[in-house]
């Protein structure tokens, strides 16, 4: 197991060294955080100075929100996805209601059109561009948890700017998953999690993306705390508040050293496999075998029996396929789990399957088609 030296590391420096571990050791934990940046923003597309690590994903939501949700007069709203992930839509509610606005009135949620699943990019840009005069903020996902679309980010953000709006994007389903380009995109902030496509654990630490060109931006308002002290004067104890440069300005409190242990042991392996390159190519072949075992059983039974929600389009997806079954959903999804297909139930009715390239394989995605083919007997 790669996780476990990391993590044993960590235990025994803390065991022979206490709280010196932060100064000496193999390596010591000053800077851990910073050793890890290069490959976190190699599969984020940004600078070092742009990526931190910190805090979990909400936190580090509303954190960003302080800074880049900046309502004033009738410019005031947020534009989100419907049906986004339930932490999502409650930070930007809190945060309106904060700012002395009323949720209902302050989020325009998008949805997609009748009798559709997955959102329009021609109808999110003209939602944009409908709503210029009011548009504080647009928070969108970079994949959508619930039906795995791929939401395009460049397009989104070039229409927030000329919309005079800042975007920002909850990466949880996309950073390490699909390729990003967030300083090119010129995407205003981001954040993730580490415990999903990046496979750092359950409650895995976060990070934050934020774009080089507000690093200067004297009345940019954020909260600050000890560890976003500049570091070579972090020690000195002074009491007004210098920042280190960049995104790890934003860093509040003292990094969980064990959580950045497990993180560098999953950020080594993406090394090790050559990057979001390699594994991009392998996902999207996985996800299209998968997607062609159930098409291949719905033609053989002649009807509709597992829909996929998810855009056909590879560009459009990221590895995760959403599958709507016609009978009995819950069911089958309880037979893929009894026979060891880690997949995940989101209700009403949709199994999520994503076939990750750093370690499935096609021999697998086989033995899924044929437990799906299981199921409609037993059904």
């Amino acid at each position: 197991m790669q996780y476990a030296p990391e993590v044993d590391k960590v235990l025994n420096n803390w065991q022979d060294l206490a709280i010196e571990g932060f100064f000496t050791g193999d390596e010591p934990w000053l800077d851990l955080h910073k050793r890890l940046t290069p490959t976190l923003s190699s599969i984020l597309g940004a600078k070092k100075e742009e990526v931190t690590i910190m805090n979990s994903l909400t936190v580090n939501i509303h954190l960003l929100m302080v800074s880049f949700y900046k309502p004033v007069g009738k410019r005031y709203k947020i534009m989100i996805e419907g049906g986004a992930f339930p932490s999502d839509q409650y930070a930007v509610a809190s945060q309106a209601r904060f700012h002395g606005h009323d949720p209902k009135d302050a989020i325009i949620e998008l949805f997609p059109r009748e009798g559709e699943y997955t959102l329009r990019t021609e109808d999110i840009l003209q939602n944009i561009n409908d709503h210029r005069e009011e548009l504080a903020l647009v928070l969108f996902s970079g994949v959508n948890y619930y039906t795995g679309q791929l939401f395009d980010i460049p397009a989104i953000t070039r229409a927030t700017h000329e919309a005079g709006a800042i975007a920002g994007f909850d990466l949880a389903h996309a950073a390490g998953n699909v390729p990003l380009q967030l300083h090119d995109w010129d995407v205003d902030f981001a954040a993730w999690c580490s415990y999903k496509y990046m496979n750092s654990g359950p409650g895995g630490i976060s990070g934050a993306f934020v774009h080089e060109k507000h690093f200067d931006d004297k009345e940019l308002k954020r909260f600050e705390g000890w560890w976003g002290f500049r570091q070579d004067r972090r020690f000195l104890m002074p009491p007004i508040f210098e920042g280190e440069n960049g995104a790890a300005a934003w860093q509040l409190s003292t990094s969980p050293v064990v959580l950045l242990a497990l993180h560098k042991a999953a950020l080594d392996i993406f090394e090790q496999a050559g990057g979001m390159g390699p594994l991009r190519k392998k996902s999207e072949l996985l996800t299209g075998y998968l997607e062609f075992l159930i098409n291949g059983i719905n033609e053989k039974h002649g009807d509709e029996l597992f829909k996929i929600i998810t855009p056909q389009n590879k560009t459009d997806r990221g590895c995760q396929l959403s599958i709507v079954c016609k009978h009995n959903g819950k069911v089958t999804f309880d037979k893929l789990t009894k026979n060891g297909v880690i997949g995940d139930w989101r209700e009403p009715n949709v199994i999520r399957l994503s076939p990750v390239s750093l370690y499935n394989t096609f021999k697998q995605l086989f033995e899924v088609g044929r437990i799906l083919t299981a199921s409609i007997i037993e059904n």
